[in-house]
């Protein structure tokens, strides 16, 4: 059997280390705003060369505290892509926002070349998709974002140490959004997120937010223990268990990275000569590969033939949020035109990839997959 994804191999590798160092938290005696979410937050912040940064309970959460901070409510407009991950939108309309979305280009991101005829007054943020691990066109959105007065929120959840031009997602916009949900880059074994920014006074609100309101201070002393709300604020907390897994995992994220980009070599080389519609990484730009994707008309019968010789193939995502039941019909949900969005979701689908994934499996999955092809 052939996983989609598996974290199995990793945390016997890491076993031993892992359950010593939470041992040694949980007998520390402080679960929440301990040293071990200090060091992770110190930490993450180096790696992803992000100038401020806050840890939280999720991704979700983090897209939420973001807009909240960049006080987005009732009424205002947010400009995003409906080929994400519910949680993209879900943090959207959570805080009374409406969504709009904006079709997709050729890489499966945000077309930069269809956000501007789609801005209005009402327009207060975009957020750009770094989908399967690959950077949207920062360039252009933050022009545009300038010139329209505009926030930009990056959705960093499938992209950690994606590049563009040479610079981490993350450090563009007025907040990046990271999540740390088992399957991504750097996963816990529970639920974590990131909120990163370039500016103070916006690190200063996300800390409140992310407690209750309540005024947290630097690195060193993060909690103030006196229990006032200075604003309307939530729970969600990295807690020290999820960091100390976190900062164990965090030395191992580059490395893992290269073995990504290695099987996504592999996968693109056996396959180049088909009539699999590949990934393709734009000059410029350093994909993560956080999912490989692939594309075809007739992806049921590759998949059926795949699962049938033991291997687990995901489609990532069937279903646009604009076709769910949940936001189909929603009057806070805005689209028309979603032509490339609509038309990639009938053939995208995520071959296995992940670093502990070896070379041999990978072979194999090619082999049966060029055999499927050359009877279809």
């Amino acid at each position: 059997m052939i996983n989609s994804w598996s974290y199995l191999k990793e945390y016997k590798s890491l076993r031993k280390r892992l359950l010593k160092s939470v041992d040694n938290t949980l007998m520390s005696g402080q679960l929440f705003f301990g040293k071990q979410m200090i060091k992770f937050e110190k930490n993450f912040i180096k790696t992803n060369k992000l100038k401020f940064g806050v840890s939280v309970g999720s991704g979700t959460d983090a897209i939420y505290i973001a807009l909240l901070a960049l006080d987005i409510s009732n009424g205002d407009e947010v400009l995003t892509v409906s080929n994400t991950a519910i949680p993209t939108v879900s943090a959207i309309r959570s805080t009374g926002a409406n969504v709009k979305f904006v079709d997709v280009n050729e890489n499966y991101l945000i077309d930069v070349k269809k956000i501007e005829k789609l801005i209005t007054n009402k327009t207060k943020v975009i957020i750009p998709v770094h989908l399967y691990g690959l950077s949207c066109d920062m360039d252009s959105i933050c022009k545009l974002a300038r010139k329209y007065n505009l926030k930009v929120i990056e959705d960093c959840a499938q992209a950690q140490g994606a590049k563009y031009k040479g610079k981490n997602v993350g450090t563009f916009g007025d907040a990046g959004c990271f999540s740390f949900y088992p399957t991504k880059i750097l996963g816990a074994y529970g639920d974590g997120g990131f909120i990163s920014t370039n500016s103070f006074s916006l690190l200063k609100k996300v800390r409140r937010i992310r407690f209750y309101g309540i005024e947290q201070n630097d690195h060193k002393n993060p909690f103030n223990k006196k229990y006032f709300s200075n604003e309307h604020g939530i729970n969600s907390r990295l807690d020290e268990i999820q960091s100390t897994i976190l900062n164990i995992k965090l030395s191992k994220v580059n490395s893992w990275i290269k073995k990504r980009s290695k099987l996504a070599q592999i996968y693109s080389r056996e396959l180049k000569k088909t009539s699999l519609r590949l990934p393709s990484v734009p000059k410029d730009l350093k994909h993560v590969f956080h999912l490989y994707v692939v594309f075809h008309k007739k992806r049921e019968i590759i998949i059926k033939k795949l699962n049938k010789n033991g291997i687990k193939i995901n489609i990532n995502y069937p279903f646009p949020i604009h076709k769910m039941k949940a936001y189909k019909k929603n009057k806070n949900v805005k689209f028309k035109n979603l032509t490339n969005t609509e038309a990639f979701s009938k053939g995208i689908f995520s071959l296995p990839l992940y670093p502990d994934l070896d070379e041999k499996k990978i072979l194999k999955i090619t082999k049966i997959i060029k055999k499927t092809l050359k009877v279809l």
